[in-house]
């Protein structure tokens, strides 16, 4: 399943998030370091999803493609 990742840019670091994922974020110094650390953030979710027996939600959002 492919989740989409919003990544802002701040004054001195990344964010991102997960709108599908509620609390899942990351952030970083790096744009490269928040892609990844994101990625981590989505495993861990997920893996902590299943080890409670909690569903794992689909991904609703969807890339806007011009």
């Amino acid at each position: 399943m492919k989740y989409a990742v919003v990544i802002e840019k701040g004054p001195t670091s990344y964010g991102a998030h997960v709108p599908d994922l509620p609390g899942c974020f990351a952030a970083a110094e790096t744009r490269e370091e928040v892609c990844t650390l994101i990625r981590d953030a989505i495993d861990l979710y997920i893996e902590a999803l299943e080890e409670d027996g909690l569903p794992v939600p689909e991904a609703n959002s969807y890339e806007l493609v011009e």
